[in-house]
């Protein structure tokens, strides 16, 4: 079996027939589709049985990346990714990811993706630079999940999961530990998947000014996740938490400007 992909779901029936449709039209790949539901009261259900493809399961889990842990433990195929339900593959995506794929010996392979809106509008496309741990550490995870796949035999298939108390840069933590192990990245140029935003994104909710208690405490946390990321994977100087911080905002503007020539580089 060529690929695995892994949906997981909460109460985002509204979105989840588009994901799935994307998926079922898929054509020359041979592929399963894990939908792992934690526990919808809306029509998902309903939704997820218009699509025969699509492996439905629905129990509780402790969030996100619980459930994607699920579908990594089930999976079967020689790739695989993650397709959040609020997103979309482009059509003829996995078949042109495939003949990549076929010719990679790297171990994490990203194509390209494009923004939309909640209706599924287009925004804008996102092409993607080749890796750096050092601009996705010190500035931004940039690698799409939605366009990114994980060859098995040696990532899924040698125990590497979601850190399950990440809620919000899972992946970002994910790739650095890849990275930090030998595993090879890299990038081809195919537009794999519409990242949709509608603004219930996790990564995007907490965004903003705001004197509301709960929504700064929510934003601090996601903070938290990718300064433990950076003491964890990156540059660490001082003891001093508030030291560290200040290297890490001329580390950020370094990080950033290196993403700039990598982009040129690649010619996007």
């Amino acid at each position: 079996m060529d690929f695995t992909l892994i949906t997981p779901s909460l109460n985002y029936g509204r979105f989840l027939g588009d994901c799935l449709a994307s998926v079922a039209a898929q054509e020359g790949v041979s592929l399963e589709h894990l939908v792992i539901d934690g526990g919808s009261t809306d029509e998902s259900a309903e939704v997820a049985a218009r699509f025969p493809h699509a492996r439905w399961s629905q129990e509780p889990d402790k969030g996100m990346s619980d459930a994607i842990n699920k579908g990594f433990g089930r999976a079967q195929g020689e790739w695989v990714m993650w397709l959040n339900a609020d997103d979309r593959l482009k059509p003829g995506a996995l078949a042109a990811m495939l003949a990549a794929l076929q010719e990679s010996r790297a171990d994490v392979v990203y194509g390209d993706y494009d923004f939309v809106d909640g209706a599924g509008g287009f925004l804008r496309q996102i092409k993607v630079p080749g890796w750096s741990a050092f601009v996705h550490v010190h500035h931004c995870c940039y690698l799409p999940s939605t366009a990114a796949f994980y060859r098995n035999a040696t990532v899924i298939g040698e125990g590497q999961r979601l850190r399950e108390d990440f809620r919000y840069v899972m992946d970002g933590e994910f790739y650095a530990r890849l990275d930090s192990l030998g595993k090879k990245f890299e990038h081809v140029a195919v537009n794999v998947a519409d990242f949709r935003m509608h603004g219930e994104n996790a990564s995007q909710r907490h965004l903003g000014r705001t004197r509301d208690m709960e929504t700064i405490l929510a934003a601090e946390r996601q903070h938290v996740e990718s300064r433990a990321i950076r003491r964890m994977y990156g540059v660490t100087l001082f003891e001093d938490p508030y030291l560290n911080g200040l290297v890490d905002g001329f580390l950020w503007i370094a990080a950033r400007g290196w993403k700039v020539v990598k982009k040129g580089l690649k010619g996007g």
